[in-house]
Order: structure tokens, then C-alpha cells, then sequence
């Protein structure tokens, strides 16, 4: 018998859709964006925005385009779905191949069927390969020879660190680690336990990204909200919008910073020795809320979520409102532009590029709940000391084409150990490699 709630779920879908395309953005472009963004007025609507560059993936010889100067090429391709990049020390690159695991009460109801529809339509329903594959480019021509599965098995993996000779890798519900020599192209090992990390049915932000303390002794592991607004309740929160921080001996774990919605990439900063951290903010705000954002971490600190967004701005949706908490809320370092979706980072420390020394390279996914796009590319942010200063200057970008399909989709950004900069691409299936033109 034919379930008769399907079409009412696909026509409300639709009509969802296709009424959610009128708010577009009104401010100058680059208002969104800097250490003093503009903070405008909230568009509250019944639909939200929703408008999204439709999965299509690389045609044959197709790339993303470099800034002058630079050349792009594929490290490798054929990967399937590559989320996430770690360079060990002898230069070997590690790809997670991953996506959301099971989750079985973040689709309910309606909304949550729309939801599912829209991330689908961004080449985000892929199963997950639950595995981490190692590249070598052995003879330094910017193409891997060497492509293996490294570790299978996982559950939803993400953040990798290597911390002597241990593998730390961050799965969606907890960090495992794993026996590691130098030069192994795979390892066999049963992963050992360290820490849980909040996961379960619900399990909204479902990416776990890790890095460890120069000293090697603390892993600090990022743990997106289960929600955009707390709208499932606040008792669904315990751990989440947060970094942790978790003792390596004892597997012992705090809360090191927290209302931060849903942070991913993580980097020390080599001059000034501070964590830094990009944050993906609210959504139905409207096209031009709520910027997305780089900052510095401080321990204990306090970054609004859900009460409020970027420092004391109410967000009136939340119940009940704890305006003490407001009063705590930091203001992020800078704003990166609305709904940009920023996910990878990593501080420029190559000697291949000097002209980006010690400044901030942003991948960054792109945007579903704004009009026009945002993000879709990779961006350089330039430091000075210890701090932002400048605007974003775009590094690739042409991951959308002219009819507004997403050929590409940049996640994870490192650094390789001859200096170039490579992306994991999830929706191209490419990590690629940005180096100086003839280099």
C-alpha cells in the first residue's frame, strides 16, 4: 500500500523551497566581513532562505581557478568524499574519507525532510566510507603515486594528530588512537579508546576535529551544537557548541571554551602560540546573519551560543533567554562573511609561499541559507602579529559554474611538507595542490 504522507512530505518540500527564494542579501558586499563587520537586523521568516549550488562534480580536465601566480593541480582523485587532511612528519598526506553517520532523530518531521532534500541536493547524503586513505608523492611531482587505504573501520572519522608514535583519530563519538611508525602505508592495529565525544541519534554537527598541544600532553577536539538555535532543548546540548580539551594520559575531559555553534578547524599560531578556530554561526537569520567567523580561543571564554551572536546581539528565538551568559559572550577576532561555511584552516608556515607567511588559509564549503551564494572557495587571510589584519584575498576559487551547479566543494586545507597548499575538494572527490606557477 502506497504510503500516503510521501507526497505530502514531498509537495510541502517544494512549496518550502520554492517560497524560500525571495529574501536575498542587501549589504554592500564585504560589509560581512573583517574585525568590525555590520551586524543588521534579523529577516525572521516562517520559510527560510534556502538556495544551493546543486552537486555536480568536476567535468573531465576541470579545476578550480588560482589566484595569479599560483598553478592548481590534483594530488589525487577518484577519492570518495575526502573531508579532511593530516601531513605526517615524513610528508605522507591522510585523506578521511567520511560522512555523517546514522542519524536517525535529526530527520524528523518535515523540516527535517526538507533538510535532508537540501543536503542532498549539495552532495552531502553520501554514505559513509568510514576510512582514512594515505597519499605519497614520493618524487615530489605534485601527483600521489601512491593511494591505499590506511585505516578502515571507523565510525564517521575527521580530526587526525600525531602525537609521538600514536595516531590519534577523532570519530564522530569519540577519539580512538592507533600504534604508528614512520613510513607505514596501513595500519592493522583494533583502535584503543581515549575519550568519548558526544554523538548518539541526534548527533546534528556530526564532524569531531582534534589538534594537539605543542607539548603533546592535551588533545583539544571541537563538537558542533545538535541544533541551530537549541531549538531541540538545551538538555541536548551537555559538551556541544564547544572545544574540549582532553588529558592524553587519563582520557580526562573539560569544556576549554564554549558557545562556539559549530567549530571545525583548529590551528595554533606559530608566532603567538594561541589556538585559533573557524566557526560556522546560525542559520535563518536571513541572507546577510550571521557572519561566520576566525578567532582566537581563550580558556573559559564564552562566545554567545545560543543566547546570542557575535558578542551581546540577542537571538530573541532562544527560551528561555539567559541574559547573564550575554553579558559573558567575546566578541570573534573576524568575521568572515555570512553563512561562507568555513571549515578548514591552517597558518602558513612553508617556506614555497612567503608572500602568506604566518597568515590564516580558509577553506571554506559555502552557503545554503543565503542569496547570492558565499564561500564555495579558499581564502588567505593575512596576520600580523598575531592578528588579523587585512581583508580575505581569494586563492581558488570557480568551484561554482555559470549555472549555478557546484562542481566542487572545498573542506579540509593543509600544508604539505614542501610548502604547497592542498584542499580536500568532497563534492569533486580531489585533494588538490596549490603551489607557485612552474613549481
Amino acid at each position: 500500500m502506497r504510503d500516503p504522507i510521501l507526497p505530502r512530505l514531498a509537495a510541502g518540500a517544494m512549496l518550502l523551497l520554492l517560497a524560500a527564494c525571495a529574501e536575498q542579501s542587501i549589504l554592500p558586499s564585504g560589509a560581512d566581513v573583517g574585525p568590525q563587520p555590520t551586524i543588521k537586523a534579523p529577516v525572521r521568516r516562517l520559510i527560510p532562505t534556502v538556495d544551493i549550488a546543486p552537486a555536480r562534480g568536476w567535468p573531465p580536465g576541470g579545476a578550480p581557478r588560482p589566484a595569479a601566480g599560483l598553478a592548481v593541480k590534483a594530488l589525487a582523485s577518484g577519492l570518495d568524499h575526502p573531508r579532511w587532511l593530516y601531513v605526517l612528519p615524513n610528508g605522507d598526506v591522510l585523506v578521511a574519507e567520511t560522512n555523517a553517520p546514522e542519524r536517525p532523530e535529526d530527520r524528523k518531521g518535515i523540516r527535517g525532510y526538507v533538510m535532508g532534500k537540501v543536503m542532498a541536493k549539495a552532495g552531502a547524503a553520501v554514505p559513509s566510507a568510514n576510512r582514512i586513505t594515505l597519499l605519497r608523492d614520493a618524487d615530489g611531482d605534485g601527483v600521489a603515486e601512491l593511494k591505499t587505504v590506511f585505516l578502515k573501520g571507523l565510525n564517521s572519522p575527521f580530526g587526525m594528530a600525531l602525537v609521538g608514535d600514536m595516531l590519534y583519530v577523532a570519530n564522530t563519538d569519540g577519539i580512538v588512537r592507533f600504534p604508528y611508525r614512520e613510513g607505514d602505508t596501513a595500519i592493522g592495529a583494533q583502535p584503543q579508546p581515549v575519550a568519548p565525544l558526544p554523538g548518539g541519534p541526534l548527533n546534528h554537527h556530526w564532524t569531531k576535529n582534534i589538534v594537539a598541544s605543542p607539548d603533546g600532553r592535551r588533545l583539544y577536539a571541537t563538537v558542533g551544537s545538535n541544533s541551530n538555535v537549541a531549538e531541540n532543548g538545551i538538555d541536548k546540548e551537555a559538551g556541544r557548541a564547544a572545544i574540549l580539551e582532553v588529558d592524553i594520559a587519563t582520557g580526562r575531559t573539560r569544556v576549554f571554551a564554549s558557545g562556539l555553534r559549530n567549530p571545525n578547524g583548529m590551528a595554533w599560531h606559530p608566532q603567538s602560540g594561541v589556538l585559533w578556530t573557524v566557526v560556522n554561526e546560525r542559520d535563518e537569520l536571513g541572507s546577510d546573519l550571521v557572519p561566520d567567523y576566525l578567532s582566537s580561543v581563550k580558556e573559559g571564554g564564552f562566545y554567545g551560543w545560543p543566547y546570542s551572536y557575535y558578542g551581546k546581539h540577542v537571538d530573541e528565538r532562544v527560551t528561555p533567554q539567559r541574559p547573564d551568559l550575554v553579558e559573558q559572550a567575546i566578541v570573534p577576532d573576524y568575521a568572515l562573511g555570512a553563512h561562507v561555511a568555513a571549515l578548514g584552516l591552517a597558518f602558513y608556515t612553508g617556506a614555497l609561499l612567503p608572500q602568506f607567511e604566518n597568515g590564516a588559509i580558509i577553506g571554506q564549503h559555502g552557503s545554503w541559507n543565503r542569496k547570492p551564494l558565499a564561500g564555495y572557495n579558499v581564502v588567505y587571510v593575512p596576520f600580523r602579529e598575531g592578528k588579523p589584519a587585512g581583508k580575505p584575498v581569494e586563492l581558488l576559487t570557480g568551484f561554482v559554474d555559470g549555472n549555478g551547479d557546484a562542481l566542487g566543494r572545498p573542506v579540509g586545507v593543509a600544508i604539505d611538507k614542501r610548502g604547497a597548499i592542498l584542499v580536500a575538494d568532497d563534492v569533486g572527490n580531489v585533494v588538490w595542490r596549490v603551489a607557485p606557477v612552474g613549481r
